[in-house]
């Protein structure tokens, strides 16, 4: 299993070049792919999205989240904030679900490195 991130996820549907777009193409192809709940929230949430996408987009299994899911989410936040770094809420719970799962994430957000130095995210 391998999750992919809203920003490669939506790089891939656009036509866009990148190794990332071409990891979301393998695991598509290889039905290895796996989405973080928050990420399907966000590509839900853009109501101009093609039905036949939307269907895509719901096909691609979800990762599971362990009972104390948001409490180690809360603390990798506070761990990243307290280095000095930011850390939104929803790449926290993204990478979170990724690291519970142990799951690497793909993903073009430069952001997500953060997360792979405090908490042992790996990413492609």
């Amino acid at each position: 299993m391998i999750a992919i991130d809203t920003s490669s996820l939506i790089a891939f549907l656009s036509g866009s070049k990148g190794p990332d777009v071409e990891w979301v193409d393998k695991v598509l192809s290889d039905k290895i792919a796996v989405l973080p709940p928050v990420v399907l929230t966000e590509l839900l949430s853009d109501s101009s999205l093609p039905k036949t996408t939307l269907e895509l987009f719901t096909q691609i299994p979800l990762l599971n989240l362990s009972t104390h899911y948001w409490n180690n989410a809360g603390l990798l936040r506070a761990k990243i904030i307290s280095a000095g770094f930011k850390a939104r809420l929803a790449d926290t719970l993204i990478a979170q679900a990724c690291i519970e799962n142990a799951v690497p994430l793909i993903t073009r957000d430069k952001d997500f490195r953060h997360f792979q130095k405090y908490g042992g995210l790996k990413l492609l």
